[in-house]
């Protein structure tokens, strides 16, 4: 199963806390921010691309070391509302300048745009992320991404892409 299709899954299942207008607001703010911050709002795939695989990884890591409930647990913690220094600090722990270096060097954006970035991207994928949250525990979303069947398949570039299409825009 794809991401683009656990989200839409999660949007169709009343008990999980996906919804179209969610789902939109995540798009148009990180398209609002991508276009703010560097200039050109294209540039927010490439972006989520970069900032999805490394998310990805630390997501991964966490797992191991406090897992999946654990996980959770912390997308709930952080996940919307305002720029979280905090939430970049939890989910990569002190390698927060490797993961900037890695998304300006994917990317092509310069670092200290990426550092302005990284706290008001990280909350919005972690809210993504959490759409997949059910009544009933357990999330869809979350467990799509992590890649259980490691065919690397996640990229959110390609899911902002989707989701534009899929509400039309």
């Amino acid at each position: 199963m794809s991401l683009f299709d656990a989200i839409a899954g999660a949007i169709a299942n009343p008990d999980q806390q996906g919804s179209t207008d969610q789902l939109g607001s995540i798009l148009g703010a990180v398209q609002a921010i991508a276009g703010s911050q560097t200039g050109d709002s294209g540039n927010s795939n490439a972006l989520m691309s970069a900032v999805g695989s490394v998310v990805q990884g630390a997501l991964q890591n966490q797992q191991g070391n406090i897992g999946t409930e654990g996980v959770e647990n912390l997308i709930n913690q952080f996940a919307g509302g305002n720029a979280s220094t905090e939430a970049v600090q939890a989910l990569f722990g002190g390698q927060e300048q490797q993961v900037v270096e890695a998304i300006a060097q994917r990317t092509g954006i310069d670092a200290s745009q990426i550092s302005g970035l990284l706290p008001t991207l990280l909350p919005l994928v972690l809210q993504l992320l959490q759409s997949g949250s059910s009544n009933g525990g357990g999330n869809s979303v979350l467990n799509t991404f992590l890649d259980g069947d490691h065919d690397g398949d996640v990229d959110l570039g390609d899911l902002m892409s989707q989701a534009g299409r899929f509400l039309g825009q």
